[in-house]
């Protein structure tokens, strides 16, 4: 099976990718590189960064903001922004917070613990991106750009985490509206109810949306996971365990590529050192992963920046020896 063979297109329903690894292997390389292939081939794609430490702007050569940001035909992309998604978050719970004037604050102070135990506001944020995206089927691929393995397991573990957390806050939220229903007649000040009803009903439309979520992210025919490593030890080891704790998840890679590989034809003393150690480390990669798909990227001699480079790493990861130029995914 080729590579590319990986990617299921589904006609009117967005797929999703989510390209992860250790910090440091290639991997908004290999995720610039796979959107712009996507887009090459007439299918509309939107990459999004969710490291922190955003490179996607640097390796298209373009400013890539907050919002979609148009960087190819059919191709768009956006870099999360933590200060950004904070605002948003704060914003959201100074909204529920207004749902319930004159409400009694030791209660209110309950949901505000709840809030301040929610998950990390990096991975919120790009779950809730993940969340946006889900229904809308605005693009045919959605491509996300990871942060290094913890943040990204983070993430790919916010379902279930979001899940238990809103159930926490329905919970109180019912208490709070019982108490109010009670004291309605004598403290009349106490808030609409036809509020108190919308609010609970929108965290229950949450909690059904998250439900739906991880379907979606189990599945994969919708949903695809890639995995950049190079030839170290320390990679390979690290893959290994992200890939098992995504298997409690029953969410499992389907793809390994491998990066930065040193070319067989090295000719200096130092490169066929560095040559023997990576073919030991390859042949631990094929015993380990070898149920697998693995693409090679080879060790270039030049920083990998820019449209032209991009679309070459396309080339070497989903062209084949009988067709070297990229085929339309149908």
């Amino acid at each position: 099976m080729a590579f590319k063979d990986l990617f299921k297109f589904n006609k009117g329903k967005t797929t999703f990718v989510f390209i992860g690894g250790k910090g440091g292997v290639g991997k908004t390389t290999v995720s610039a590189a796979t959107a712009l292939w996507f887009a090459r081939n007439g299918k509309k794609t939107l990459i999004i960064s969710t490291d922190p430490a955003h490179s996607l702007s640097d390796s298209f050569e373009r400013n890539i903001g907050y919002n979609p940001t148009p960087i190819a035909e059919n191709l768009e992309a956006l870099e999360i922004d933590p200060d950004m998604a904070m605002q948003e978050y704060q914003a959201k719970m100074k909204q529920q917070q207004a749902l319930n004037p004159g409400m009694d604050m030791g209660m209110m102070q309950d949901q505000m613990d709840m809030a301040s135990m929610s998950p990390g506001i990096d991975e919120a944020a790009a779950f809730d991106k993940f969340l946006q995206y889900m229904t809308t089927d605005e693009y045919d691929f959605v491509i996300f750009d990871t942060a290094p393995t913890g943040h990204t397991l983070r993430l790919l573990s916010f379902p279930e985490m979001m899940d238990s957390w809103v159930g926490k806050m329905i919970k109180i939220r019912r208490q709070v509206g019982s108490m109010a229903k009670a004291f309605k007649n004598i403290m009349p000040f106490m808030g609409d109810e036809e509020e108190e009803d919308q609010a609970l009903e929108d965290m229950e439309e949450t909690k059904k949306r998250i439900k739906e979520a991880r379907g979606i992210m189990a599945d994969p025919e919708r949903t695809s996971f890639k995995t950049v490593i190079i030839p170290e030890e320390m990679s390979i080891y690290e893959s290994e365990r992200a890939m098992e704790a995504l298997k409690k998840s029953n969410m499992h890679t389907d793809g390994i590529i491998v990066n930065q590989i040193q070319p067989e034809e090295a000719d200096c003393e130092f490169c066929q050192a560095r040559r023997s150690i990576q073919e030991k480390r390859l042949k631990m990669i094929q015993e380990k992963f070898g149920n697998q798909v693995i693409a090679e990227i080879p060790l270039l001699n030049h920083e990998v920046k820019g449209m032209d480079e991009l679309k070459q790493i396309g080339d070497i990861l989903y062209s084949t020896e009988e067709d070297k130029a990229p085929i339309a995914l149908e």
